[in-house]
């Protein structure tokens, strides 16, 4: 138990691991004791009352100490331990981990101020400071190091919520805001910091090339000038940044522990710079150091182009020419012909280090941004210059070599800003982490903006303008302008920053990789796997190659001017997002977000997280736009990938938070008309391995989708919660697997209940929550009703649609679901005809526009059909469809079917009759079973004799009917008879056939809503209306068969309706693709409930997808905007 969080540890893949590499969140706490340990942990020890959770639960004591004996392994440690036990064999024990021991000071205060001072501090400080002007580039780096504080306090605050594993900001912002941001996040702080490395090694070019051995330049630049002078240095960046860039690569591949060693020497550096720089300023108050600068007129001269700072100099009492002469004129003479403007303009010589108590900070308080090929010239300072001639001698003068602006000045300074997470990321180094992150980094961050600050202001009171907008010092003999003002020595300075950006360039590609393995052992991003691979201990020599391959791109940019904003994007979306997850935490209130570091806010954080995403557009918006377009791509592609990660993150609170306020939303009303979408209830049945037995119920629904509604697919396990969970568990999963395959977007539901009938019942009734519920429930038809062992699936079939009725549900019922198309076929033509016969709020109208949104039934054409009695207008009922159609913007075919009172057949009573027998015969199914056989036989054979006494021979035969029988189940020829004009034909009275619960007489187009629920099936009311009115109608006595007599005539109504109905519908869509019919309601008590499937079975016979839909009471479609 006390070696359990080492133990479970398997990384990617092992059976405790959640997918991410770390140890399995739960181990310390439950299933973690050894097998031979538990059964001792009980014994004597007064716990006898608990032995039964002895296999789920530990005791506190063994919990206690597990935690207390907890380790953060760093990267790498676990494979290399695993190397060394694969090497030497089995061995007694394992090598102790060593504790880490790193303190506040050693192990984040030090490493941040070495990360955050940098390249940029020594090599474009004071250039910044000239062209921005102390006030402007003050504000800059007072913006800059308030996002980096906010961003701490945020850092500190989710640092402090927890253990934070090595990894650093990858890990929190990961665990924080899922993996999707996490994963972006992630790839873009590895760019970053690898586009970091470039940024430090050519900076340590730049200052090799240019202040310590110029002579080493491959492409010369003496004697060029202009874009010749600038493609030869960024040329020789290229090659030299190349050569640094393998050996460094080498150096980390070689062995990490080199690059640790030389941290502190490297930090040593960093450090001494900066107190020289210190002490160089305090020297300029007592002695101000001598560094002249060259002027003519105002304009600032090469120093390398002038030996003396003047035209002529007297020498034994005779005028001589200087070099600075020779190279404005063309001869050494006196009257040689000179440059206009060196003419016209004297030879001046200031002090480029006035001093800090010489006054220059009220002329360097204001920027001075050039346009690049301007002269370098100093305010208040006269000049002659002729504005038609145009300037010469470009090679002469200190010139500005890129356009400066305030948001460059943005960009090219954050870098010097960024370093804040060292202290995280050595997080398993840490004795303490979650008292030493918070306290080295702000301390860090606090000093670094003092130096920051107050370098601004000493710059700009100490040194010259015109030299400190001399980026490269070349009106100061070449020298580092910082170098200038540091005491002793400039080459404090000049090899200070060498060594520093030399440091800061190992520990960059020391760290990138590093961070690259991270995410690729996560497998939140597929393709990038391969780079989680390593040597044997642990080092990422797959992730180093792409780094290095990712930084040559930098090198090949080659100015540091140019790569500074591209990774200032990178880092700044970073920070932007650790301020995003420390708000989310914060305002989503989540139990779990209890942070030790206390002195933080949301508010804060969202200031944090404004300033981070102003400083990106500040900076360059359309790098900003490249950053968060690679953000975003990665985004979608972790999300399209499904990372299947659950890591408690922010994001998944915000979707909890954002959930219920919309579900409390929607308790408020139902909704509009214009927004009903059918949220779905598929009723599923699954078999006795818990796999459902209509898949296409679900592909039908899929293609339902268009409306973007709820979908749950709900079945019932029978049995007891108790005996039967783990059945139910398997149905879920065999729901959620059966969902994915077919696509639909939605939730399942498996309820326990003692028999089908109420699980079904209990689905139907708490499906959805709260106002998210379903209004359209979908089941099946029920195949074999009549079959006698099936008699229980019909009935539950009738209470579903009774439920539904009593609950203003709609209700759609697919028959010959097996039929139905799969999603992955199409049909290229065919027609989707609709049977419009009672209003049931527009139903009918909706499910076939959403179906024809989907590729399987794009191509085929709509069809509505309606029928018109003998006292309607049927020419007026087609234009006023066709004007109701045009209103709700739906295409569709309209026809007005005229379907006349007819006479009933001698076929239909004889359909009624066998029908009454199938009933009589279910209903002997409660009897014993002596008792059950006498009365089917004698059913039967009552049966038979009818049929021979209405068939005699010579005549046409009828269809025989046996029991169990059907319409459906005779030969297609034999059943065409039921319109040959040679039957018996029994005139249907008058008010009869006018009676208002008669379904032969169906409603037109714009009857109400309610109409749909109407009791039809009332019958004794109807047979009251019927005989009342005329006692004898509908029977002619002469053709009576004596069987017939005891025929209910509603039963003979409505199967006359059926029969006649079936026979138009057959007739028009028999080669439609769906037919979609009014369904008509169930009897209200539940004696004819045998009757009620005979009338449907008859109603859709020879048709081969019909969809049976009731609506819901309710109107579902408008013609409104």
């Amino acid at each position: 138990m006390l070696n359990n969080m080492t133990d479970c540890e398997e990384g990617e893949g092992g059976p405790n691991s959640q997918g991410d590499g770390n140890p399995k969140e739960s181990s310390p706490f439950i299933n973690s004791s050894p097998d031979a340990d538990k059964s001792l942990q009980y014994d004597a020890k007064n716990m006898a009352l608990f032995e039964e959770e002895m296999d789920t639960s530990p005791m506190v004591s063994s919990l206690l100490s597990s935690l207390a004996n907890y380790t953060n392994l760093p990267t790498g440690s676990k494979e290399h331990e695993e190397a060394e036990n694969n090497e030497e064999g089995a061995r007694p024990s394992k090598k102790p981990v060593k504790a880490p021991q790193l303190g506040t000071l050693m192990g984040v205060y030090l490493p941040c101020i070495q990360n955050i001072f940098g390249v940029i501090l020594f090599l474009r400080m004071t250039w910044m400071v000239g062209v921005g002007g102390v006030f402007g580039s003050f504000i800059i780096v007072f913006m800059c190091c308030s996002t980096t504080m906010l961003t701490a306090i945020s850092m500190s605050a989710i640092a402090t919520n927890g253990v934070v594993p090595a990894g650093g900001s990858y890990y929190m912002i990961s665990r924080s805001l899922g993996p999707e941001f996490g994963g972006a996040v992630g790839i873009c702080f590895y760019l970053g910091t690898t586009f970091a490395g470039a940024m430090y090694i050519l900076g340590c070019i730049e200052i090799l090339l240019i202040y310590i051995i110029p002579q080493a330049a491959i492409f010369k630049i003496e004697g060029l000038e202009g874009q010749e002078a600038e493609l030869a240095l960024l040329n020789n960046m290229r090659v030299y940044g190349t050569i640094v860039l393998s050996f460094m690569s080498l150096v980390v591949f070689v062995g990490v522990k080199y690059v640790n060693k030389l941290a502190l020497l490297f930090l040593a550096c960093v450090i001494l710079s900066i107190v020289a720089v210190y002490a160089g300023v305090i020297k300029t108050a007592i002695d101000p150091p001598v560094f002249p600068v060259c002027l003519l007129g105002n304009r600032t001269l090469l120093s390398k182009g002038y030996d003396v700072c003047a035209k002529v100099v007297e020498m034994d009492n005779e005028t001589v020419t200087t070099k600075l002469w020779r190279t404005f004129c063309d001869s050494d003479s006196l009257d040689a012909t000179c440059d206009e403007y060196f003419t016209n303009n004297n030879v001046t010589e200031i002090q480029g280090i006035p001093g800090v108590t010489s006054g220059i900070l009220a002329e360097n308080l204001f920027g001075n941004y050039l346009e690049k090929g301007m002269f370098l010239e100093k305010r208040r300072v006269a000049s002659e210059e002729d504005a038609d001639s145009p300037p010469t001698g470009a090679n002469r003068y200190v010139m500005a070599d890129i356009t400066s602006f305030f948001t460059l000045l943005v960009g090219i300074y954050f870098p010097s800003v960024t370093g804040i997470m060292a202290g995280s990321n050595r997080s398993g180094d840490l004795r303490d982490a979650q008292k030493s992150i918070p306290i080295g980094t702000i301390a860090a961050i606090t000093t670094t903006s003092i130096v920051y600050m107050s370098t601004v202001v000493l710059f700009g009171a100490c040194i010259e303008g015109v030299v400190l907008r001399d980026k490269f010092g070349e009106g100061v003999n070449g020298n580092l302008v910082i170098g200038t003002l540091a005491w002793p020595s400039p080459w404090v300075i000049v090899f200070g920053s060498f060594f520093s950006t030399c440091g800061a360039g190992l520990q960059s590609l020391t760290g990138a990789p590093r961070l690259l393995q991270a995410i690729a052992r996560d497998g939140i991003i597929p393709f990038l796997r391969v780079f989680g691979h390593g040597k044997d201990n642990g080092e990422p020599t797959w992730a180093l190659l792409l780094t290095a391959c990712i930084c040559e791109i930098g090198i090949i940019i080659a100015s540091l001017d140019a790569v500074a904003p591209i990774l200032s994007m990178f880092f700044l979306m970073c920070y932007m997002f650790v301020n995003l997850a420390c708000a989310l935490q914060t305002l989503l209130r989540t139990p779990n977000w209890r942070p030790r570091f206390k002195f933080y806010h949301w508010a804060l954080s969202f200031l944090g997280m404004s300033l981070c995403l102003s400083l990106m557009f500040i900076c360059s918006w359309f790098y900003a736009i490249i950053a968060m377009g690679i953000a975003t791509c990665i985004y979608k592609y972790i999300e399209f990938c499904g990372a299947e990660k659950e890591w408690g993150d922010g994001i998944r609170g915000i979707s909890l938070s954002a959930a219920r306020f919309a579900l409390m939303r929607l308790e408020e009303g139902p909704p509009h008309t214009k927004n009903w979408r059918p949220q779905i209830l598929v009723l599923v049945s699954v078999d006795a391995e818990q796999n459902v037995e209509q898949p296409r119920l679900l592909s039908l629904a899929n293609q339902l989708k268009a409306g973007k509604g709820l979908t749950i697919v709900g079945t019932s396990v029978q049995g007891t919660f108790l005996d039967n969970y783990a059945e139910a568990q398997k149905a879920d999963q065999s729901l959620r697997k059966l969902m994915e395959t077919e696509k639909v977007k939605g939730f399942p539901q498996v309820v326990i209940s003692s028999n089908l009938r109420d699980g079904t019942s209990h689905l139907i009734q708490v499906g959805g929550l709260g106002g998210l519920k379903h209004n359209t429930v979908m089941v099946s038809w029920p195949r074999n009703w009549k079959q006698p062992e099936c008699h229980q699936q019909f009935r539950n079939f009738i209470e579903v649609v009774r439920e539904t009725t009593v609950a203003s549900l709609a209700l759609l019922v697919p028959k010959n679901i097996s039929s139905y198309p799969s999603n992955g076929e199409r049909f290229t033509e065919g027609h989707i005809d609709v049977w419009w016969i009672v209003h049931d709020g527009g139903m009918l109208m909706l499910l076939p526009f959403l179906l024809r949104q989907h590729k399987v039934w794009r191509k085929c054409k709509m069809r509505i059909f309606t029928v018109a009695q003998m006292d309607d207008n049927s020419i007026q009922m087609k234009k006023d469809l066709i004007t109701f159609l045009y209103h709700l913007r739906i295409d569709a075919a309209v026809e007005v079917v005229e379907m006349h009172d007819g006479d009933i057949s001698a076929y239909t009573y004889e359909k009624t009759l066998v029908m009454e027998q199938r009933s009589q015969i279910l209903k002997q199914m409660h009897l014993t079973k002596n008792e059950k056989e006498r009365e089917i036989q004698s059913i039967t054979d009552s049966s038979r004799g009818s049929i021979r006494r209405k068939n005699p021979p010579g005549s046409r035969s009828r269809p025989s009917v046996d029991e169990g029988a059907s319409v459906a189940e005779q030969p297609e020829d034999e059943s065409v008879a039921v319109s040959n004009p040679k039957q018996v034909r029994l005139i249907l009275g008058k008010n009869a056939s006018s009676t208002p619960a008669s379904p032969a007489s169906p409603a037109p187009p714009t009857a109400p809503a309610a109409a749909s629920a109407a009791p039809w099936t009332d019958s004794k009311g109807a047979e009251r209306g019927l005989t009342a009115a005329n006692p004898e109608a509908g029977r002619d006595h002469f053709n009576m068969k004596p069987e017939w007599e005891h025929l209910s005539p509603v039963d003979v109504r409505r199967m006359h309706t059926a029969m006649r109905l079936n026979e138009v519908i057959t007739k028009k869509s028999k080669e439609a693709k769906l037919v979609l019919l009014n369904m008509p309601g169930p009897p209200k008590n539940r004696v004819g409930n045998e009757n009620y499937m005979e009338f449907l079975e008859v109603l859709t016979e020879g048709l081969n997808r019909v969809l049976l839909v009731r609506g819901g009471g309710r109107e579902v479609i408008t013609i409104y905007s």
